[in-house]
């Protein structure tokens, strides 16, 4: 039984996920990061090898049960995303002279591909952005010939170029669009309002020649006008040029209004030359503009089944939350997590994910990425930041030994007022078990601070693997994430 999940299934579950920032009942997004330590091959409590690639070149991530608990182990921190923080998007297509782009047509398909050899119409390149980031689709592309003159107005009517290209103006990118959501290979997309005002449901603006015919029995050169547009629609009306005996060209006099299908007849065509004529052979293909008419509706118009997401983290987040002590080779998006020992899907702008632990004073200054031990308790954990300052320890542990696991292939927690070892720095310090306060921005009790999301709460919908990425205080990482549907 053959069948196609649709473009505007595509479309429909891009716009229920963009609507789920902003609904009533929205849901919660955040972007982490996480993995400190090296992409290296590792090795689990029995010694069996566990290849994760290089830094130099990151493995590809792993869609199963077992990769996402690991990737809530070593999750740095979050930030939450906002409705502001999404748009639809579309490939982006600079226009540039000389290239020869493809046009709309209603029926692009296997059958039927377009100039491109796309046979899918948001695959072909029937959309560009000029140089001021205005977007244009090619209503028709003269022969499939190259454009050579960059469309600049913003006119609601289809207008022609001195190139033979037709065009319909869409809209244009804002300052703010171009900033947050316009990438090398993406663009936002969005419909105009006054554009969509414009629009006409059914009216009709191009007609290709398939076929010319023959024998058409008037003088080459002549045009001949007045001939109806067929179909379910009303009031359009039609023009050709007959060249040789033969249809050289067709022209929409009068758009109409309502057309879901549209043909020409031969008949009319004899019938409009009033000699009584002949011809034969024809083939006239009408071409259908969208429901709603050319620029109704851009997102579903020009396949905005892409959602990009744009964040950015800025120096140290939250006080503490997302620190700059360290650098981070993976980025993901995380749904309705909640607060570490609740119930309840957190909402907090920043959330710290790494476990942290008070000194009231330190032997030696414990280094990033370094492994740390807890004699006493067995415990093994890997630094991730060392604050001098206020003598507080960020960690994580994970399940393999030099990261988390102690001797006996379990993973001991860091507890009680026991001291504390770095293996590369040989500093050691003991926590402070009687400290319950609050410092710079960490709620310690006694001594120790638990991450601020509930391990494997919600659900991770999205993860990047990447070569090391190094955070500093003065520095921004801009992250775009495009998603397709």
């Amino acid at each position: 039984m053959a069948a196609i999940v649709t473009n505007k299934f595509r479309i429909n579950n891009a716009e229920q996920f963009v609507e789920s920032f902003s609904e009533t009942a929205a849901t919660t997004y955040y972007l982490f990061i996480g993995r400190a330590h090296s992409w290296a091959t590792d090795a689990d409590a029995q010694g069996n090898s566990i290849n994760e690639g290089t830094d130099a070149s990151p493995p590809t991530p792993n869609d199963d049960v077992t990769s996402e608990f690991y990737n809530y182990d070593d999750m740095l921190g979050a930030k939450i995303i906002t409705s502001s923080d999404v748009s639809h998007c579309i490939p982006r297509r600079n226009w540039t002279t000389g290239t020869t782009y493809d046009m709309y047509e209603h029926n692009i398909s296997s059958s039927n591909a377009a100039n491109s050899g796309a046979t899918n119409l948001f695959d072909s390149s029937f959309v560009v952005m000029n140089s001021s980031f205005a977007v244009y689709k090619v209503i028709e592309n003269d022969g499939a010939t190259a454009s050579t003159v960059e469309p600049t107005s913003t006119s609601n009517s289809i207008f022609e170029t001195s190139d033979g290209y037709r065009w319909k103006y869409m809209y244009s990118l804002t300052s703010a669009e171009t900033l947050n959501f316009m990438s090398t290979d993406f663009i936002h997309v969005s419909t105009d309002s006054t554009v969509s005002a414009a629009a006409v449901d059914g009216a009709l603006d191009t007609i290709l020649v398939v076929a010319g015919g023959s024998s058409f029995n008037t003088s080459s050169g002549t045009t001949i006008s007045a001939i109806p547009i067929r179909g379910d629609g009303s009031s359009g009306v039609a023009s050709v040029v007959i060249s040789s005996g033969a249809i050289a060209s067709a022209t929409v006099t009068t758009a109409g209004t309502g057309y879901t299908f549209a043909y020409i007849r031969t008949a009319d065509i004899i019938a409009a030359t009033n000699a009584g004529g002949a011809g034969s052979g024809d083939n006239l293909n009408v071409i259908i503009p969208p429901k709603g008419g050319h620029g109704a509706n851009a997102v579903k118009e020009l396949g905005g089944f892409y959602v990009m997401l744009n964040k950015s983290l800025v120096g140290v987040e939250g006080t503490s939350d997302i620190g700059v002590g360290n650098d981070f080779r993976r980025i993901g998006l995380l749904r309705d997590p909640t607060n570490f020992g609740t119930s309840t899907v957190a909402t907090a702008t920043t959330r710290r994910q790494i476990y942290a632990t008070i000194f009231s004073s330190v032997s030696g200054t414990f280094t990033a990425d370094e492994e740390i031990n807890q004699a006493t308790t067995g415990a093994v954990a890997k630094v991730i930041e060392f604050d001098s300052t206020n003598n507080i320890l960020y960690y994580y542990q994970t399940r393999f030994p030099d990261v988390g696991t102690d001797t006996n292939g379990n993973l001991t927690a860091i507890s009680g007022a026991n001291a504390i070892t770095g293996q590369s720095s040989s500093a050691s310090a003991t926590p402070n078990t009687s400290s319950s306060a609050t410092v710079n921005g960490v709620t310690f009790a006694s001594g120790y601070a638990n991450p601020e999301l509930a391990y494997d709460s919600g659900d991770i919908i999205y993860v990047e693997e990447r070569s090391p990425i190094t955070r500093a205080s003065d520095q921004t990482e801009n992250v775009k994430l495009i998603i397709e549907f």
